[in-house]
């Protein structure tokens, strides 16, 4: 993929979660609490939601991840776009824990690494909105 791509920071601190496999019941975050995405693989259940959302007892929480959503709707048989992002991001040392959804790719770096990574990413030639704080 060679178009740069348009990029944007969400606002807020979100969570990556682990969850205990003692939690019976997974409690989706409510509808207008910002992104989250949930899901289940085998054993593994893994919750990605604003920090404030969940608590310690969860089961594995990692806190202080920043999202960059890829602006979209983008078609599905594109090719190259994360590694676009992925490139520069791993040249600048900024570990990326991505999610997909069918209208577009969601990136979350640690939020100490932001600005590292918003200027990776323009330095490749992503256009990326100003972020928050």
């Amino acid at each position: 993929m060679g178009t740069a791509l348009r990029l944007r920071v969400l606002d807020g601190d979100y969570a990556v979660c682990r969850l205990s496999s003692s939690v019976d019941e997974v409690v989706v975050p409510p509808s207008g609490t910002g992104f989250w995405s949930l899901t289940e693989v085998g054993d593994e259940r893994s919750l990605v939601c604003l920090e404030d959302l969940v608590d310690d007892t969860a089961g594995e929480v990692v806190r202080g991840w920043r999202i960059l959503e890829v602006a979209g709707p983008m078609d599905l048989g594109l090719t190259g776009v994360m590694a676009s992002i992925a490139r520069p991001l791993a040249d600048a040392g900024v570990p990326i824990f991505p999610i997909a959804t069918h209208a577009t790719d969601w990136i979350l770096v640690p939020g100490e690494r932001l600005a590292d990574a918003v200027g990776a990413l323009r330095y490749a030639g992503h256009e990326v909105g100003d972020h928050p704080r």
